[in-house]
């Protein structure tokens, strides 16, 4: 299993790859809650352990927060991820990394596992209350998996009910 730092590292580089600019803070914690999201959807693991915490503006991994600097990761303690979770990463980038970061902050408001992480908060706290594993699990069930190489959701391929998850 992935760390997050690790999967933060290479949503910013392809983030810089594909836009020619610095990911921002907000933007990365999103692509990494709706990769973690992701991967549920398509393997029913987690993509690493690290916890997000539910934030006012939306899930946030304190892990990859205490080594992010100016649109990088700026640990030396990383390694390269897997292919089947650059593959994972790169659906959720392809989806989602050209929306704004307010649209995202947006659309993770509307996770069940966010909403969870934030009762009896106001909308003016912050909150550090974790998201749980479970309610993302549970948010990855009302989603369709994109593929990002054939540019189509898993379930529009003819196979996609034989695939052993």
């Amino acid at each position: 299993m992935e760390r997050a730092i690790n999967v933060a590292r290479y949503i910013c580089d392809e983030y810089r790859k594909m836009s020619g600019e610095a990911i921002d803070e907000m933007k990365l914690h999103k692509l990494l809650y709706f990769s973690q999201r992701e991967s549920f959807a398509i393997t029913g693991e987690p993509l690493f352990i690290d916890e997000f915490e539910g934030w006012r503006y939306g899930p946030v991994c304190v892990a990859v927060r205490k080594s992010f600097f100016d649109g990088e990761i700026i640990s030396k303690e990383t390694e390269n991820i897997s292919d089947k979770d650059i593959y994972i990463v790169s659906n959720v980038i392809a989806q989602y990394g050209e929306l704004a970061s307010w649209k995202l902050s947006k659309l993770s408001h509307d996770e069940t596992s966010w909403k969870n992480a934030r009762k009896g908060l106001s909308t003016s706290e912050n909150g550090y209350n974790k998201l749980s594993l479970e309610d993302i699990e549970n948010d990855a069930k009302k989603v369709r998996p994109y593929d990002h190489i054939w540019d189509m959701y898993l379930d529009e391929f003819e196979d996609y009910e034989d695939v052993e998850r």
